[in-house]
């Protein structure tokens, strides 16, 4: 079988996914979290108040590890943790105003980064590119 170069397009996607990868870690050094407690912190802010349970689903995590996470979280002021109105033996994890001001810095910051990578590209380069990996994605 000849090679068509699709073996240089996977080794290609690994690299430039490792570059993502590294750039989020430099992007989230200002604030001193790791890529999933960002993660986290974005699924909390963003659903306005999570069960734990839903927590780890969305970041696709055993129950146990979205506590920690949770804990490591709540510990940095960042969310807290309230009663269930429907459940009273179950929590639901809130952002406090900090984690909302933190998250959006956070997106902000991740904004100018991709900008100044993805900029690279001519504009009809980044929209093929989108449309390209949507396809993969699906």
């Amino acid at each position: 079988m000849a090679d068509d170069g699709t073996a240089e397009l996977g080794d290609l996607v690994m690299r430039v996914a490792r570059t993502q990868r590294r750039r989020f870690r430099e992007v989230l050094a200002p604030w001193d979290l790791s890529p999933h407690h960002a993660r986290a912190l974005a699924v909390v802010v963003g659903r306005d108040g999570v069960r734990l349970t839903d927590l780890a689903e969305a970041l696709h995590i055993a129950p146990r590890s979205a506590t920690e996470v949770a804990d490591g979280l709540q510990e940095r002021g960042l969310v807290e943790r309230t009663p269930d109105p429907g459940d009273r033996r179950a929590v639901i994890l809130r952002p406090t105003a900090e984690g909302r001001r933190i998250r959006a810095e956070i997106d902000a910051a991740r904004v100018a980064d991709a900008a100044q990578l993805f900029g690279r590209l001519p504009a009809a380069d980044r929209a093929e590119l989108a449309r390209i990996l949507r396809a993969l994605a699906d």
